[in-house]
């Protein structure tokens, strides 16, 4: 894909781009699950009050799936800037975008306060918050994709995958911290703090992201005049059969995260009877063997390719769609616990390593932030953000039972699996041991 890098200043450069990266992914997520609980622990009581605690929880994680449905459109707009005038010109400013929604959340006055002004303002914060995800992994993956030398493209591109997970533990840890002080204080001013604390995050990022340049590809790219002047209509001409598999793929992977992350919180306090912090604790240990899991993966696909690395995620999460519930109703916290963390690791784990660089194979460099934000992000609808809102639906027609959301499970998990095994042969091979020049077609014109 790339030659391979041998310089100092080369392998600096390297590090430089996967910090950047990878510090993009630990802002767009520790933001994103910051927002999934509060919603499935707070926004209920403050922003909803006026409902029962279940259709309180339910019109929480109805603005939290407001935040995806407004993603296509950033995966829209973004993915097309991100073809025609680069990768990181995108990735500031989605991070400044969504670094300043999140810090307003920590400030915004509660249905107390002013009434259902408060509702209506934090939803749109969320849509601003989703319009800017709508591009920010994206871009992550490329980024750090188009520099990385093609023998290590599987472990390199994963590693925004591992920033994930960081901004994950770092989001749980702190509201654990927070959620920890006595109700009163938690409630007048305890959840705000872990937005507000954003900002330092996004300031980091962004002194990081300004001082990386362009890619490569990108470049080259534009020096010959290859770009595609419409990149979205190039996409549908020229591959619409891998925009739907990749699309479908993605799935499993996008509903593991909210359903394994987000609605086990609600599920574990509301349904099995534990408290607040047993969710998030196993959250917590699942997302930390993830920052460790998520780069091994990603050798992995080096190695055997990323189509048998997400492959055999996506069958481990098909076979815990009932099991799953079975262990987190046995009334042992640390059965519950246990439960929690090895799903995330084991499931969710290989799919988020194994997409970057599979999605990277799949698409051609001129519409490759296009079709790949596109495949990311119509599908978050489909799967991740409504998830929470689908699951929490089900169990409330079973009357609390669980297997309603364990058929809805395995039903994401066969989507992707699927998809994957109708995905042509030539993508997701091996990288070991491939030439290292780029092998990609840049010869695509609108």
């Amino acid at each position: 894909m790339t030659s391979s890098v041998q310089t100092s200043d080369s392998r600096t450069l390297l590090r430089r781009v996967t910090s950047a990266s990878v510090i993009g992914s630990v802002v767009e997520w520790y933001d994103f699950y910051l927002y999934g609980t509060a919603a499935a622990l707070v926004f209920n009581r403050l922003f909803f009050p006026t409902f029962d605690p279940l259709t309180g929880t339910l019109l929480a994680f109805g603005t939290y799936a407001t935040g995806f449905l407004v993603r296509p459109i950033g995966g829209l707009i973004f993915g097309h800037l991100g073809d025609r005038i680069g990768r990181k010109k995108v990735l500031v400013f989605t991070l400044i975008l969504m670094g300043i929604a999140t810090t307003l959340m920590g400030v915004l006055p509660t249905y107390a306060a002013v009434g259902v002004l408060a509702p209506i303002l934090l939803l749109l914060l969320r849509m601003v918050q989703g319009a800017a995800a709508g591009a920010e992994y994206t871009g992550a993956i490329v980024l750090v994709g188009e520099f990385a030398p093609t023998h290590r493209r599987g472990f390199l591109a994963s590693l925004p995958g591992a920033g994930i997970s960081i901004g994950i533990v770092l989001a749980a840890a702190v509201f654990a911290v927070f959620s920890s002080l006595p109700a009163e204080q938690f409630d007048a001013w305890g959840w705000r703090v872990p937005f507000l604390l954003s900002a330092v995050v996004v300031i980091i990022g962004l002194v990081i992201r300004l001082r990386v340049p362009e890619t490569p590809e990108f470049e080259r790219l534009i020096a010959s005049q290859k770009e595609a002047q419409s990149p979205i209509k190039t996409l549908f001409k020229t591959q619409p059969k891998e925009f739907f598999l990749a699309l479908g793929i993605r799935i499993a992977e996008n509903g593991s995260a909210y359903i394994l992350q987000v609605f086990v919180l609600t599920y574990l306090v509301a349904q099995a009877g534990f408290a607040g912090t047993v969710g998030l604790v196993g959250t917590l240990i699942g997302a930390g063997l993830c920052i460790v899991l998520i780069p091994l993966y990603g050798a992995l696909c080096d190695r055997i390719g990323a189509r048998w690395v997400y492959l055999g995620g996506a069958v481990v999460f098909v076979g815990l769609a009932f099991p799953y519930f079975a262990l987190l109703n046995t009334g042992d916290p640390t059965v519950a616990i246990i439960t929690v963390a090895a799903a995330i690791a084991l499931a969710y784990g290989p799919m988020c390593a194994a997409q970057p660089t599979l999605f990277i194979d799949i698409f051609d460099t001129p519409v490759r932030f296009s079709g790949i934000s596109l495949a990311r992000e119509f599908s978050a609808p489909l799967a991740g953000g409504v998830a929470p809102l689908i699951a929490i639906a089900l169990l409330q027609v079973t009357g609390g039972s669980p297997w309603l959301v364990g058929v809805y499970v395995a039903a994401l998990g066969v989507v992707t699996i699927v998809c994957l095994l109708l995905l042509p042969k030539r993508y997701g091979r091996p990288t070991v041991g491939a030439v290292t020049a780029d092998a990609k077609d840049t010869s695509v014109l609108a």
